[in-house]
């Protein structure tokens, strides 16, 4: 008998889903356990949690008889804590927003996306970048230029092209055909429609490759003779250290 049966609960649906709000609910969440109401879970009608028994699916149980979600439940208890009235903390913004959006809970979504701490992210920086045409592609090509290029080497570098605006795209071309280096490999950013600046955007290239797990550091390129360095208006070195 499941540890559900055991509590007797009555009023179940044809898929064996138990009915009554009252009712308590054990969860092994990602091996994380939880017991909570079901009220609480079906608390916003169009969530996973609500639907998960709404009776029209049988869900998972484990070997225990408690009610299975395969997915990491380290951070579960804030979203049990908002559904019982209670706001996930501030410094936990980031992760239970992960997890309000999988299990489609709006109400959290949107309290979250309000925090100080999601809100430069999500409607300042993210608006931004979505202006910068290709940019997580060319997040992705300068990643894979980076390691073709980490070879018996603690240091690989990537050269970066930024143009704010239509009127430089030819002066970027000028500056990457006086290149020395492949210049196939020069990954290119912009223009863009939006405020924000050219250091502005170098900034978010740096903080999404590091978000991969990478280490990263960028310098603008320079070009003359040693004691005639000078730098090269345009272009950039990203610099991916390995070790």
């Amino acid at each position: 008998m499941s540890s559900i049966d055991s509590r007797g609960t009555s009023g179940k649906s044809s898929t064996g889903t138990p009915q009554n709000a009252s009712t308590v609910i054990s969860l092994n969440v990602g091996g994380h356990i939880y017991t909570t109401a079901l009220g609480t879970l079906k608390k916003y009608p169009r969530s996973k949690l609500a639907e998960m028994f709404s009776g029209q699916s049988r869900p998972r149980t484990d070997s225990e008889g408690r009610y299975f979600i395969d997915r990491d439940g380290t951070h579960f208890r804030y979203v049990l804590e908002f559904l019982r009235g209670r706001e996930p903390p501030a410094q936990l913004a980031e992760e239970v927003y992960q997890e309000a959006l999988y299990y489609d809970i709006e109400p959290l979504a949107k309290l979250l996306e309000d925090s100080p701490k999601l809100f430069g992210e999500l409607v300042g920086r993210r608006q931004f970048l979505a202006r910068v045409p290709n940019y997580q592609e060319n997040i992705e090509v300068m990643v894979r230029v980076a390691r073709a290029e980490a070879v018996a080497s603690r240091q690989s570098t990537v050269t970066v092209c930024v143009v704010r605006n239509e009127e430089d795209v030819a002066k970027c071309h000028e500056a990457v055909n006086s290149l020395d280096t492949d210049k196939e490999s020069v990954v290119r950013f912009g223009p863009w429609k939006a405020s924000p600046s050219v250091s502005d955007l170098l900034c978010c290239i740096k903080l999404d490759i590091e978000s991969k797990g990478y280490s990263a550091s960028y310098r603008p390129h320079e070009t003359g003779k040693v004691f005639l360095m000078r730098p090269c208006e345009f272009l950039y070195k990203f610099t991916f250290t390995w070790w």
